[in-house]
Order: C-alpha cells, then sequence, then structure tokens
C-alpha cells in the first residue's frame, strides 16, 4: 500500500489505459452516445374500439320501416338503432313510453278524442334540429296520403295535429275514439331533412339515413360489400351505448355457421333454413339457439281488381288450386318460420290470443282441383288442348308479382306460378323492385268495367297484378292490422269508396277524391248489400275513364264488413266480437290466403353480453344500448 493511502495499480493497467488514451486522440470516431440508466418510454397504443359484429342474412337497400317495400329483418333492426319512438313494447309486450323521447303522451279528451304528447326539450337529431311537431305532421301526413305504407288505419283517424310550447307540444286530434293510439309515432323521422327531398317519401331512406334520434349513427353503408357499421352518436342527449360499435355482416348460411365458430360474429340474426339452424345447433352448448318472430305474415293475395279475378267463382277456383302446404315447405325451407303457420287472417302466430280460423275442410286448406274444374266451368270456360278458354275464345291469364328477388316471396311466387300452369292456367310471372311494386304497380288505378278475361289491363304503364306474393305488416293493434289489410278507402266527406253518393256501392262507382283522415265508421251504411269491390280513391281525371286506385295492396272492400272492421279500430266493439264476423268472411272471398309468419334464429355466442331476443314483433335490437364484449 502507498504511503498516501491510495489504492496500489498494477503496472500493467497503468500501461493500458495510457494507451487506450492515445488511441482515442488520434481516430475520428466518436464516443459512443451516452445510453440513460431509466427505461424509454414505449410509443402509444392506438386504442381498439369496442365491437359487436352479427352477420345477418342481408343487408338489402332501402330501410323505411313504415313502407311494405322495405319490410326486412335489417329494417326493423336499424329503426331501434336509429330512429326516436313515443312509445316502445316492453319484455311483456305491452307499450311504455320511452322516456328518453317523451316527457309524457296521454289522452286529455274524449270529445273530440285528444292525445297530447309532449318532448323533451333536448331531444334533437344529429344534426342538431330538434325533434319536434313537423316530424310527428310529416309521418302522419304520408301514412295518410302515400301507398304502399303499412298500418295506416290509426293515422287515418287523425284530423288534425295542432302545436305547442315551441313545438315540443304535439296535440292530436281524432274523428273517433283510438284505443290502439299508442302504436302511433313510432320510428319518426327527420321531416326537416326528407320533406323537401328529391323523390320525396318514395326515396325517403333508399340508401341511408340522413339524420339519426337514436343512441346510434351510420358511419358506412356498403351494399356491396355487405356490411354496414354503425358507431355511438355522440349527440345523443340520454344514456350512451356501452359499446362504441356494431358492425351487420351479409353472410349465408355456411358464412353465419363459420362466423360464429370463429368468432369473427359474436351473434348471428338471419331467415336460416332447417339445415342452417342444425350446423348452428352443433357448435355446441356455447351457441344460445332463439326464435325471434317479425312482424311480418307472408301473404298470397287475390286482388279482385282485374278482368279475371274479379269474377268471384274464377278467384274460388284460383284459390282451390293453390297447393299452400307446398308454398310453406317453399318458403320456410324448414327454418324457425315453418313453426308458425298463418292459419288466422288477422292475428298472427305469435300473439298469445292466436287461434285457427282458416275453413276445416277444403280450400285453402287442401286443394281441390274437381271443385276449381266446377268453379271454372260456370264462370264460363272450357279446357282446350290443356288451356282454359272462354266462349271468346281467351285463355285464362294470371300476372303473379313478387318484389324483386326478395326471399322468400320470389321462390314462393315461382312455385305457385309452376302450380297453376300445371293446372292449365297461362301465367306471366313478374319481379319488379319492392318501391315500385308497392308504390306505383300495385297502387296503380285500375279499370274494373273494361279489360278482357285472360289479358293483363295496362294502367298508366303497369300491368294489372292478379296475384302478388307480399308481405302484411302485423300492428302491435290487431285492430289496426284488420282495418288497414282489408279495409276500404274514405273520400273527404267520410264516404266509403265503393259506394256512391246515395249510399249504393259498386266497383268503379267512387267519388272521392284523395285519401281522407276521416272517419269509415260513420259513413258505412249496415244496410249496404254484400258485394266483393275494390277499395279505392279516384281522382277527377281517373272518374272520366272509369279508373279507381286500391286503398290497400289486395284492392279489397267490402262495405258490409267495413262497420266491423270500423267498430273494434275505435273499441265501439270488442276485437273478439268483430273478428267473429271478419274472419269467415274473408276466407270466404278468397282475396288472402296468408302462409306463415316470417321468423329469424337468433344464435348467440360467448362473445356478447346483453344480447336477448327482445320483445314480441320487435327483436334484439331494441336493447343494444345496453350490449357489451365478454371474454370468450
Amino acid at each position: 500500500m502507498r504511503a498516501d493511502g491510495g489504492r496500489a495499480w498494477p503496472w500493467k493497467a497503468v500501461l493500458v489505459l495510457v494507451l487506450v488514451g492515445a488511441l482515442c486522440a488520434c481516430s475520428n470516431t466518436p464516443p459512443p452516445p451516452v445510453v440513460s440508466s431509466s427505461a424509454s418510454s414505449p410509443p402509444p397504443v392506438t386504442e381498439t374500439p369496442s365491437q359487436i359484429v352479427a352477420a345477418v342474412d342481408d343487408i338489402v337497400g332501402g330501410y323505411n320501416p313504415h313502407t311494405l317495400a322495405d319490410a326486412s329483418t335489417v329494417t326493423t333492426a336499424l329503426s331501434q338503432l336509429l330512429l326516436p319512438s313515443v312509445f316502445r313494447t316492453d319484455a311483456e309486450g305491452e307499450p311504455r313510453l320511452d322516456d328518453s323521447l317523451m316527457t309524457s303522451a296521454e289522452v286529455t279528451s274524449e270529445d273530440p278524442f285528444t292525445v297530447e304528447y309532449r318532448i323533451r326539450p333536448e331531444a334533437s337529431w344529429s344534426d342538431g334540429a330538434p325533434i319536434a311537431v313537423e316530424d310527428f305532421s310529416y309521418l302522419a301526413e304520408a301514412m295518410r296520403s302515400q301507398p304502399g305504407v303499412a298500418n295506416s288505419a290509426g293515422y287515418e283517424l287523425i284530423s288534425s295535429i295542432e302545436p305547442g310550447e315551441g313545438g315540443k307540444l304535439v296535440r292530436v286530434i281524432f274523428t273517433e275514439p283510438y284505443p290502439g293510439w299508442k302504436t302511433l309515432f313510432s320510428n319518426l323521422l327527420p321531416a326537416h331533412v326528407l320533406k323537401d327531398a328529391p323523390g320525396g317519401w318514395q326515396s325517403a331512406l333508399a340508401d341511408s339515413f340522413p339524420a339519426y334520434g337514436g343512441p346510434f349513427a351510420i358511419k358506412t353503408i356498403d351494399t356491396a360489400r355487405g356490411e354496414i357499421v354503425l358507431e355511438r352518436n355522440e349527440r345523443y342527449w340520454e344514456k350512451p351505448a356501452a359499446v362504441d360499435r356494431i358492425v351487420l355482416q351479409r353472410a349465408d348460411g355456411p358464412g353465419m355457421v363459420s362466423a360464429l365458430r370463429s368468432g369473427s360474429a359474436q351473434f348471428v340474426l338471419g331467415g336460416v333454413n332447417g339445415n342452417t339452424r342444425d350446423l348452428l345447433s352443433d357448435l355446441g352448448d356455447e351457441v344460445g339457439l332463439h326464435s325471434v318472430a317479425q312482424p311480418y305474415v307472408v301473404d298470397v293475395v287475390l286482388r279482385p281488381v282485374g278482368p279475371a279475378l274479379a269474377d268471384d267463382k274464377v278467384r274460388e277456383a284460383v284459390a282451390a288450386l293453390i297447393d299452400r302446404n307446398a308454398l310453406i315447405d317453399e318458403g320456410a325451407q324448414g327454418g324457425d318460420s315453418a313453426k308458425l303457420r298463418a292459419s288466422a287472417q288477422v292475428l298472427p302466430p305469435s300473439a298469445p290470443e292466436y287461434a285457427h280460423t282458416i275453413p276445416g275442410a277444403g280450400p285453402p286448406l287442401e286443394r281441390n282441383t274437381k271443385r276449381a274444374y266446377k268453379l271454372l266451368a260456370e264462370a264460363g270456360y272450357e279446357r282446350e288442348a290443356g288451356s282454359w278458354v272462354d266462349e271468346d275464345g281467351r285463355t285464362l291469364s294470371l300476372v303473379v308479382a313478387s318484389p324483386g328477388q326478395k326471399q322468400p316471396y320470389q321462390r314462393i311466387a315461382q312455385a305457385l306460378s309452376e302450380q297453376l300452369i300445371a293446372e292449365g292456367i297461362d301465367v306471366t310471372p313478374v319481379q319488379p323492385p319492392s318501391r315500385e311494386l308497392f308504390g306505383s304497380a300495385l297502387a296503380a288505378p285500375v279499370d274494373l268495367d273494361g279489360g278482357s278475361a285472360g289479358e293483363p289491363t295496362p294502367v298508366n304503364g303497369q300491368v294489372g297484378i292478379d296475384i302478388a306474393v307480399i308481405p302484411r305488416a302485423i300492428s302491435a293493434d290487431p285492430a289496426t292490422t284488420a282495418a288497414s289489410w282489408f279495409g276500404c278507402a274514405t273520400d273527404m266527406g267520410g264516404d266509403t269508396a265503393g259506394e256512391d253518393a246515395e249510399g249504393d256501392e259498386g266497383a268503379g262507382s267512387s267519388t272521392s277524391q284523395t285519401s281522407s283522415p276521416t272517419s269509415k265508421a260513420a259513413s258505412t251504411s249496415d244496410t249496404s248489400p254484400k258485394t266483393s269491390t275494390t277499395a279505392t280513391t279516384t281522382t277527377d281525371a281517373d272518374s272520366d275513364a272509369g279508373l279507381v286506385t286500391p286503398a290497400n295492396p289486395a284492392g279489397f272492400c267490402d262495405p258490409e264488413l267495413q262497420s266491423a272492421l270500423d267498430a273494434a279500430l275505435t273499441g265501439e266493439a270488442p276485437l273478439k266480437q268483430s273478428l267473429a264476423e271478419v274472419e269467415p268472411e274473408v276466407w270466404d272471398q278468397s282475396v288472402s290466403i296468408p302462409l306463415f309468419q316470417l321468423a329469424d334464429t337468433l344464435a348467440l355466442g360467448s362473445g356478447v353480453s346483453g344480447v336477448t331476443p327482445g320483445p314480441s314483433l320487435v327483436g334484439p335490437f331494441s336493447a343494444a344500448v345496453n350490449w357489451t364484449r365478454a371474454p370468450r
């Protein structure tokens, strides 16, 4: 050790240090960077939004929930996610005031029947416009005046809508009491955007939604890719959605099974066939399967407005040639719809009060070709060279329509056409786009006085449609369903179309000017002789030509039945009493042959929480604001 207390350094170490220092002094290489002893911060992580993916059978364009043309599972889903409603159906199937939109809705007068609605002051559309009285007025007017709307009967009883409190008070006055008033003003639309939009009502929500009043908003709609992306509506004034994003992806049956198995979709919802349902069931106990009844019944409508089917005997004969069981099999294909065979004209199979009303023997329960041939002979037709020909040598020919390529309607229409062709009836199948079918073809004026059997009558460029395979919308109020589907139109003075000014009814004798909100009940004569005629309105131009505009897709009106329909609608008579009169008569008229209620299969994976089948006729999307992802 050194005397100064310093550490003794070996002479070799000292030599190395001297040499290193000399080398550094002669080098151009910079010294190595100083390394901090503290760890560096990681790059910021981009947050992936919480997302729920649902595989659906289609994302077809056209999303107006108030039109038959746009009836679909995805339209029902989007209306629940994007549009405000005064009342919503609760788990027990009862209407419940939606307090996210409303502060109150109540009957304030019985004479005249008046309902006052108060909208929350902060309720607004996604573009900042308030949800207000104009949205109520816009919807009511469209439902009273536009063709192809679903369940319009209640709106037709409205005589006026009055504003108050800066548009947040809506006073609705009716011509008659309306027990089903809580079914009105669901899925309100943004009037300030749509009222002046190109194409008007018929183009409303054709491709997307211009504004939203619900917990979600549209990010993208890509029909080519088959995907709709919705995100939380940041301008929603109420409870925000628990999940950031919901994605609807189109998939066929095998694609649904694969998506659920892999976890790329958290649940699937669609009208799958029996084979796909079995494959979903085979995924195991972690996948929950449910049947979700839709608010639509598939109906075969024999329209009594053409030159052939205006004849009661011909219409009854055609109904007797239809193999209803085969059509149900073709349409349902073993899926959940097969369990909901519709054997009543008004109440759907999913209704608690549902009961069969279909006649217990013969058509349409059972096909009866012998009876059909007898009826055609009585109507003046003979079978020649495999075809039915009248005394003037004209072939019995019918036009059978379905809404575009929409399923199951197109498949059923094809099967129906084949059945009739096999029995010697000439059939022309047509598949106009849905909006054209309901907006013009089924609503076009028809000539009940002219035309010849065997030849469809072109009217305003449209070929007359004799039979249509279409959806019938189901209201939560059965009386509204019945009056909307089988009721007659009214004129400005309250007269039922089909009756002239002196009370005599007759095809083509209507004197009404436009659709009217006036009551049908006060106008229908109880003593009118029974007739099967067209539910119509006419314009002055049509009147000279003898043309009438159907008030419902079937073009059906029976003034004698109208009093029973009105009594149920206005609460004058119990529903059960009215249906006891309506049901057998409608079956006897051979105008409507219901097949089945549409039903989707809901398959839930383990990666989602809060999804349930939902209330009757509403479905799972009504509770989407509470959905969350669950760990797999």
